[in-house]
């Protein structure tokens, strides 16, 4: 089982979410993180899509999202280079004998703080999984109140032949 990262353009009309998720959930294929949002061409979305599974399941899945009616274009990026990021807020508790600590690791990771209280620190951080991952482990100990993720974003790296 791996990581894969789907990238779907898909014609913005009503029902495409539910009959693109409803292709994963009839293989018993996860959807670890997904994320749609309107591109430059009107009426037209751009789906990333990251799930975990074996590789002829994901295989018989992009198949299936090339024969549905809305969808453009589907490509696996888990094979080509790619650019993914993600965005993630969390709100950790700063007491004023360990403000300082935080703020120097949210200097380190090139963090934003996006909110101040007495006793909290709202940081948002955008970055890949391991940088994610590495600052999420070092401020657990100080004891992370929430935390919000937009799931990833991709796209293919420039100077590649298309697939």
């Amino acid at each position: 089982m791996s990581k894969h990262t789907l990238s779907v353009m898909v014609e913005n009309e009503p029902g495409v979410l539910s009959r693109v998720a409803g292709l994963f959930s009839g293989r018993g294929f996860n959807i670890y993180s997904l994320n749609v949002a309107p591109t430059l061409e009107k009426g037209v979305s751009l789906m990333t899509i990251v799930a975990e599974g074996d590789d002829a399941i994901v295989e018989q899945i992009v198949k299936q999202l090339r024969k549905l009616i809305p969808t453009i274009k589907v490509k696996d990026l888990t094979e080509l280079k790619s650019v993914e990021r993600e965005m993630v807020l969390l709100k950790v508790n700063a007491e004023d004998s360990k403000r300082a600590e935080i703020l120097r690791i949210v200097d380190i990771f090139r963090c934003k703080v996006v909110d101040v209280s007495v006793d909290e620190l709202t940081i948002e951080v955008t970055g890949d999984q391991g940088k994610i991952g590495a600052l999420v482990n070092l401020l657990t100990r100080f004891g992370i109140k929430e935390i919000a993720r937009t799931g990833n974003v991709a796209m293919r790296r420039s100077m590649q032949i298309d697939l």
